[in-house]
C-alpha cells in the first residue's frame, strides 16, 4: 500500500505524492491548485484541517492533513534529546555523591549544640533541688505525699 510523506518544518508542510508519474494533478478541498510535481507544499500553514488529493490518470490518492505547526518551534534529533537526558542524570547523581559525601564527613564533627555532659564516672544521684516541693520521694518519706490522689485529667 503507498503513503504519502509529510514533512514539517515551521510553518512550511510539504505533501510528497505516493504516485511516480510525471504529471500529477493535485486538488485542495477538492479545489484544483498549481503544481505538477510530485511534492505539493503547504507555505505558512495554519494548523487547519486540510483535504488533498493526488491524480495521475485513473489512480487517485486523498490524505486528510491535519497537523500542527508552529513559527518558532526548534527540531531536536534523537541524539540531542538523548544527550540531554543523559547529561540530567549524570549530574543528578554527581549532586547525590556529594550529599552524601559531605553528610558522612559531618557526623564525626562535633555540632553546634550544647555540649554532652562528661564521660567520667557516673553520677550516683541527681543533683539536690532548690525547691523542696520537687525533691524526690525517699524510702520511708511516702506518707508525705500519700495525700495525694491521682485524678483522671
Amino acid at each position: 500500500r503507498e503513503e504519502f510523506l509529510v514533512e514539517i518544518s515551521g510553518t512550511t508542510v510539504t505533501v510528497t505524492c505516493p504516485l511516480e508519474e510525471e504529471d500529477i494533478k493535485w486538488k485542495r478541498q477538492g479545489a484544483a491548485v498549481t503544481g505538477s510535481e510530485n511534492k505539493y507544499i503547504l507555505m505558512d500553514h495554519d494548523s487547519s484541517p486540510v483535504t488533498l488529493s493526488c491524480s495521475s490518470g485513473n489512480e487517485e490518492f486523498n490524505l486528510y492533513l491535519n497537523v500542527r505547526v508552529c513559527a518558532n518551534c526548534e527540531e531536536l534529533d534523537t541524539l540531542t534529546v538523548t544527550g540531554i537526558i543523559a547529561a540530567d542524570i549524570l549530574i543528578t547523581l554527581g549532586v547525590l555523591i556529594l550529599v552524601y559525601y559531605f553528610s558522612k564527613r559531618r557526623k564525626g564533627r562535633a555540632s553546634s549544640s550544647p555540649a554532652p555532659r562528661p564521660r567520667g564516672q557516673k553520677m550516683q544521684r541527681p543533683p539536690p533541688v532548690p525547691n523542696p516541693d520537687y525533691e524526690p520521694i525517699r524510702k520511708g518519706q511516702r506518707e508525705v505525699y500519700a495525700g495525694l490522689e491521682s485524678r483522671g485529667f
